[in-house]
């Protein structure tokens, strides 16, 4: 196989570099021509599970209680809340923001209904008679007393201290985006479930590309929201201190943070390799070479991506530092061992050098490549979207590393003609010689310090959890973090959980003859519109909308209530207070009717349409999770309220269902631990029959992969012992540090196989391995941990952990392959006993 693979490699590449370079840089030209076109992602899509049956639920219940997105203006003056300053201020921002286009309607303390302030009849509810904060002749007193203290606007629109106020901008439902979804989810569950035909698929894959095309302009109507209600509010921050909330900033400000970190970081981590490569080669051709072929590689992948419209998720927008660090590896191992064959041959011309480099890499670096697409290709089972395209980007990106470097590095060589060679190329001399010294001289100490650290990263993989804030995403200091805290702390809590609970099954029975004649009644006397109210039967249009069905509604909302992870609850239990309020505790279901009747359309639109769905008979109660609290967990918090619910309260299983973006990124996370921890065991299992397929040897395959397993458990266990959590972000570091990790294996296991039979010194062996690709497997772990640690400046949390990980994970598997695996080598002896020992 090698000799083939040389024989078309020299007739291909090396007989016409000049002409090979060419047609590559024209490639990459044409598709860094459509880098304009390149895209990041954050729709919700990239945050839910694939196929989850939870999703479909969430948009279900979102459309038929017509739920708006909102952003949450939280505002505290610097003087009184009732002050006329104050309420001027917020009106006049109440209004720049109601101007918006994509604002529908602006909620604020000065338009909503006070009960209380003094307390209201329900005749002067029903005849529209309610008192406004806006209203001159509102007793602000009693309106700070309400809104600080009513269960409708405690902790909703006011805070309990009655120092903060917020704003809740409803944005406008975009019907174009609705209706494409809509029309791809349809064609999407039709084919889950029996199947599509010819026809059906093609329009599929038009409303595929359909939603796909309106997304960006989606996406970008909503990052200009979020820019222009900010602007607002940078007019307004002389008296008063301002934070934005809410989901869709959120999602905004992930994207900002992801662009800021590519352009800042990328470009920080690019410049620290060229000063590491200076330093290292000290030669400016070396440096250049990799350097060149990095951002070839590179601009090949986004190029290829923005061609494909293949769109860059915040997960997988650190591929292109991955890519990088492959490309990078490659191409040291290709430079060190040529400098090698240079100071050693003298006598070699450059085409000899260059045929000789590449026979001796190609297959210990195809086989790395071939390993780590194995390791990537883990997350392509992960069932999360932007987990999956980061799996495939990365699957493609290796090939391509490879192949570029492969003709980019040895093509400019053959055109320079003379050999290249150095004077500080002499093995004997290499640093990395001391790690071959204390592996000689240290053999107890290194398996002890490796038996401790296997049961110290057991031990932190037992600790580890799938539960994350997304606040702990965001450095204390940025808006994001703050507004969030203040928003949990003072109105109410951050991401959306509902409880629908359906109405419990009746049998029907036969008519009543006499409600049926006192319904006629009703209509003589106070007309026909009355009586049909309460026609057949006397029944109610809900069940849950009698005294019975209220009380039940409560007895869950105070439960939900009273648990220290949700924040404000809104349900019918919310207005059934408020009616007791006005009419007294004593009332029954026939003067509950009246009042649901009496209700004026706008009343009704905040206090009962958002919680009960008549057509269905479904009770909603809205619940805000606190995001701050440390002691969330939302797996738990689910099951608890459910089995509450079930087990302690008596509604039947199919009566309660949870849905919400609490639900449904929970139940992303909980699938990703499942199918990586799972599908990581068969990684290893792959990668052990690579080795068995490389080496020949099943003792060596194992000892090459007892290091790699060793350094994943230590990221994985480290990340569970400093309380890291396993979330989207996180998980790709165990593919992470598999694929990084094996490459060291292979190149250092290859290289002992072909000098071990010079001499059969097990212990020379091992000298001249370190001395050699000891060097460039140094080098490269050196330049991504020293490249990498820059993003422990972001402001990002993910970026944090990705750039520490990645130098964690190098560091891990360098130190394996230096010290473990020579040692086990000696040890166990896999290639026959040696001549001298």
């Amino acid at each position: 196989m090698s000799s083939v693979f040389m024989g078309f490699y020299e007739r291909v590449v090396m007989r016409r570099p000049g002409l090979i370079l060419l047609v590559v840089a024209v490639l990459i030209g044409g598709l860094a021509s459509f880098l304009p076109n390149l895209k990041l992602d954050a729709s919700s899509d990239s945050l839910v599970l694939e196929g989850d049956k939870s999703l479909k639920f969430y948009r279900e219940i979102s459309k038929r209680f017509a739920t708006e997105d909102f952003l949450l203006v939280v505002y505290q003056p610097d003087g009184e809340l009732m002050s006329d300053h104050s309420l001027q201020e917020i009106g006049r921002l109440r209004d720049e923001l109601a101007a918006l286009p994509a604002v529908s309607s602006v909620v604020s303390i000065l338009d909503v209904p006070l009960l209380d302030s003094p307390r209201v009849s329900l005749t002067d509810v029903a005849g529209g008679r309610i008192p406004m904060l806006k209203h001159e002749d509102t007793d602000r007193e009693l309106a700070l007393q309400e809104l600080s203290s009513s269960p409708l606007y405690k902790s909703l629109l006011t805070s309990a201290d009655a120092t903060t106020t917020g704003l809740q901008v409803n944005i406008k439902r975009d019907e174009t985006y609705q209706r494409l979804l809509e029309n791809r989810e349809s064609l999407k569950e039709k084919r889950a479930e029996q199947g599509l035909t010819a026809l059906e698929e093609r329009e599929l894959e038009v409303a595929e590309q359909a939603f796909q095309d309106y997304l960006p302009t989606a996406q970008a109507a909503m990052t200009e929201l979020v820019a222009s209600v900010r602007s607002i509010l940078d007019r307004y921050r002389d008296d008063a201190t301002l934070y934005l909330g809410g989901v869709p900033m959120i999602a905004a400000d992930m994207i900002a943070f992801v662009q800021s970190d590519l352009v800042v970081f990328g470009t920080g981590i690019i410049l620290f390799i060229v000063f590491l490569l200076v330093v290292i080669f000290r030669s400016v051709i070396w440096t250049l070479l990799p350097l060149a072929t990095c951002v070839l590689s590179a601009l090949f992948m986004l190029g290829l991506l923005a061609m494909l419209d293949w769109r860059m998720t915040v997960i997988s927008s650190n591929f292109v530092a991955l890519l990088l660090i492959i490309t990078l590896s490659i191409s040291i191992h290709l430079v060190v061992r040529y400098r090698e064959l240079a100071a050693n041959h003298l006598d070699w011309d450059q085409r000899t050098l260059v045929a000789e480099t590449v026979g001796q890499m190609a297959k210990p670096c195809f086989y790395t490549a071939l390993t780590t697409l194995v390791a990537f290709m883990s997350l392509v089972v992960s069932g999360i979207r932007p987990v999956i395209d980061f799996g495939w980007m990365m699957t493609i990106g290796v090939v391509v590393a490879l192949v570029l470097t492969f003709i980019v590095l040895p093509c400019v060589l053959l055109l320079l003609k003379q050999p290249l060679r150095s004077r500080d190329a002499d093995n004997s001399k290499g640093f990395t010689l001391r790690f071959a010294a204390v592996a000689e001289h240290h053999a107890a100490t290194i398996a002890l310090v490796a038996g401790v650290l296997l049961v110290t990263s057991l031990w932190g993989i037992s600790r580890l959890e799938v539960e994350n804030r997304f606040i702990d995403y965001f450095d204390e200091s940025t808006e994001i973090y703050q507004g969030m805290e203040i928003v949990d702390a003072k109105l109410g809590g951050t991401i959306p959980l509902d409880i629908i609970i359906n109405a419990p099954k009746i049998e029907p029975q036969e008519s009543d003859e006499f409600s049926d004649d006192f319904a006629d009644d009703f209509s003589d006397d106070f007309g026909d519109d009355f009586g049909d109210d309460f026609g057949s039967s006397a029944a109610p249009a809900s069940h849950w909308f009698t005294i019975a069905g209220l009380e039940r509604i409560k007895s869950v909302h105070d439960y939900v209530d009273s648990l220290d992870e949700t924040g404000k609850v809104l349900s019918l239990a919310t207005p059934y207070e408020l009616v007791k309020m006005i009419m007294g505790d004593d009332i029954d279901d026939l003067q509950l009717a009246l009042v649901e009747k009496s209700l004026p359309a706008d009343i009704k639109q905040i206090v009962v349409d958002p919680y009960l769905a008549k057509e269905t008979d479904q009770a909603r109660i809205s619940v805000r999770v606190m995001e701050t609290s440390h002691t969330l967990k939302r797996a738990e918090l689910l099951e608890q309220v459910r089995n509450h619910l079930v087990e302690d309260m008596g509604f039947a299983e199919d009566q309660v269902q949870l849905t919400g973006m609490l639900v449904l990124y929970n139940n992303m996370l909980q699938s990703l631990y499942k199918s990586q921890i799972l599908t990581l065991a068969a990684v290893f299992v792959a990668i052990l029959v690579m080795f068995l397929v490389l080496f020949r040897s099943l003792s060596l395959a194992l000892i090459a992969l007892a290091p790699n397993m060793l350094a994943a458990g230590l990221v994985l266990g480290g990340m569970g012992l400093f309380g890291i959590p396993l979330d989207m972000m996180t998980i790709t570091i165990a593919a992470i540090t598999v694929g990084i990790g094996v490459d060291h294996a292979i190149h250092y296991v290859h290289r002992f196989r072909t000098e071990f039979p010079k001499d059969r010194n097990y212990l020379a062996t091992m000298y001249r391995c370190h001395g050699s690709i000891g060097k460039a497997m140094y080098y490269t772990s050196v330049i991504i941990i020293f490249g990498f640690s820059i993003l422990a400046l972001s402001n990002f949390t993910p970026s944090i952990y990705f750039g520490l990980l990645t130098g964690a994970a190098m560091l891990a598997a360098l130190m394996g392959s230096m010290l473990l695996l020579p040692r086990l080598i000696i040890f166990f002896k896999p290639l026959g006993k040696g001549e001298h020992g």
